[in-house]
């Protein structure tokens, strides 16, 4: 291994800065990735434009579309402007043209939009089937490989979220992007799940515009803009995806149950992990909900996935019970345990610091979870228990 030639990774920067922070810092040449995510979420709109990107940087494009026609194709083009309409366009649904097109035009990037509407006269059976998914796939690898063309194609998902198609296409594949977002909001979110030339679960944020997708510098304002700091039940967590702290609103409303058993609705928030807090609370801090109904949800479609955020939902659940507004300048962070204890959160250093960017002043979190170098800029309050932080919030 000493004998082989090479250095640092090469990276072809899109100039799409969310979009290259996810991957690392660019297009790798070679590299081959998988895009999935919802129908309409804007997948072929973030492709086309990073096509348009790579055009306007001289670098030469080739856009095959079995989805939708050249004339559908165009209209997005138009939509986006710049240098969309300069993309070299391919309405192709067979495999063998299409990558002899690409041999022939030598473009530094290959969109393929869809990979599910591949088809190769090698195989029976119609695009989209198992074996043709995955024949496709290691071909356009292999071409990738050889030709030092980086490879996109777009993935359909599952009912489920997960790619559409064998788990071997995830395999074959350098990298997979997840495109998510609520199809009623503005904003998407793009999650590396797998990258062999940089770190995985980091996240770009962009909104989706009438000129397509604009990056999102800073996502926390993005989710804090719209906060009424006035209503009860709203509490401020600091998420980490990947290497990027970002705050988020946790919003609860607890009402009196109209008639039947009472509901239990979370949406961003995993019902198992809200079942749990409520228990906790109930236990440990005095709160019963046994005949009130109870809804949580992570403003902004975004998941709540680390324990983390276990003290921001507890305290939007009893400012609601409470009906008293949380302060508008604080940040929560903690696991909440079984026993009501509040455990220690990784990295409350960096996410500390980004609260403090946003105009927090005041954080709570566990006692043993304080930082050592602390923010001048934000006050650091310990907390053994819930019920202490509901004591010292709520007298």
């Amino acid at each position: 291994m000493r004998e082989v030639q090479g250095g640092a990774t090469a990276r072809w920067p899109t100039r799409l800065d969310e979009f290259d922070f996810v991957l690392g810092g660019g297009l790798v040449p070679g590299s081959m990735v998988l895009v999935g995510g919802e129908p309409g979420i804007g997948k072929s709109t973030l492709l086309l434009q990073v096509a348009a990107q790579l055009e306007a940087a001289g670098r030469p494009t080739l856009y095959a579309s079995g989805e939708e026609s050249a004339f559908q194709v165009k209209l997005r083009a138009d939509r986006l402007g710049g240098s969309a309409a300069e993309v070299p366009l391919l309405a192709e649904t067979n495999l063998e043209t299409v990558i002899a097109t690409a041999a022939e035009r030598a473009p530094a990037l290959l969109v393929v939009d869809s990979i599910q509407t591949l088809f190769t006269t090698d195989l029976e059976g119609a695009p989209g089937n198992v074996g043709q998914v995955r024949e496709c796939a290691a071909r356009l690898m292999r071409f990738a490989k050889e030709s030092g063309t980086a490879v996109m194609v777009v993935g359909h998902v599952t009912k489920g979220g997960g790619i559409a198609g064998p788990k071997t296409l995830e395999h074959i594949v350098d990298t997979v992007l997840y495109f998510e977002g609520d199809g009623t909001l503005d904003y998407r979110v793009l999650r590396a799940t797998k990258n062999r030339f940089g770190s995985v679960d980091e996240i770009g944020v962009f909104r989706m515009t009438e000129q397509g997708l604009e990056p999102v510098a800073n996502p926390s304002e993005l989710f804090l803009g719209d906060r009424l700091a006035s209503a009860s039940g709203s509490a401020v967590t600091a998420l980490l995806e990947g290497s990027r702290p970002m705050l988020l609103e946790v919003q609860a409303l607890v009402t009196k149950a109209g008639f039947g058993t009472p509901q239990r609705v979370s949406t961003g928030l995993e019902g198992r992990r809200l079942a749990l807090l409520l228990a906790v609370l109930d236990k440990r801090a005095g709160l019963t909900f046994a005949q009130l109904d109870v809804f949580v949800n992570v403003v902004g479609g975004m998941r709540l996935q680390e324990p983390a955020g276990d003290l921001a939902v507890a305290a939007a659940l009893a400012s609601s019970i409470h009906d008293r507004a949380l302060p508008a300048d604080v940040i929560f962070l903690g696991e909440v345990g079984l026993g009501g204890e509040v455990r220690p959160v990784s990295q409350a250093e960096r996410r500390l610091a980004e609260a403090a960017n946003q105009g927090i002043t005041t954080a709570y979190l566990a006692e043993r979870g304080i930082p050592k170098r602390r923010d001048p800029r934000i006050r650091t309050v310990g907390i053994r228990t819930v019920d202490a932080l509901f004591g010292q919030l709520f007298g």
